[in-house]
């Protein structure tokens, strides 16, 4: 008794296939844009405990101002970067972490909850989610906080 083979060619051309029936149909096709995939990845992170912030310093220091202005908003996306084809995305996350939290249980949990967001909102296959940690967060050391510094340990 012999077992059949499938070639890598042919499979991936029939995961292709089966993939491309969700997005397309004899009635027609849905297209997907890089932001609308960013944004969702972008807020499935943000839900994620232990996510302090998203980017890097500059593009957290232009969110800040951005914040500041009257009617605009800070960017969903910020720090994230997408590639979508067809079928399959490929998302790449900065982050900012905050201290005393497990990076590669964050980043465990961080890739679980962007695959299924994307997945489940779009219907495009994942086919990576990486992740970039920028810095951590220490509580107290805020960039825009007022307080002055404690000096010494005693008085």
């Amino acid at each position: 008794m012999t077992t059949p083979t499938i070639t890598t060619p042919t499979r991936s051309v029939e995961i292709e296939k089966a993939t491309a029936g969700k997005l397309a149909s004899a009635q027609g096709t849905t297209t997907i844009a890089d932001t609308v995939v960013a944004k969702v990845a972008g807020l499935a992170t943000r839900e994620v405990s232990g996510v302090y912030a998203l980017g890097g310093g500059a593009a957290r220091a232009f969110g800040a101002i951005r914040e500041r202005i009257a009617g605009a908003s800070a960017s969903v996306s910020q720090g994230v970067s997408v590639e979508v084809g067809e079928s399959q995305a490929a998302v790449d996350l900065q982050i900012l972490v905050e201290y005393g939290v497990s990076i590669v249980d964050l980043s465990r949990s961080i890739r679980s909850n962007v695959i299924s967001a994307i997945e489940a909102t779009t219907g495009l296959d994942v086919v990576e989610v990486n992740i970039n940690v920028s810095d951590v967060h220490i509580p107290g050391q805020d960039e825009d906080d007022d307080t002055p510094p404690d000096i010494g340990r005693v008085e």
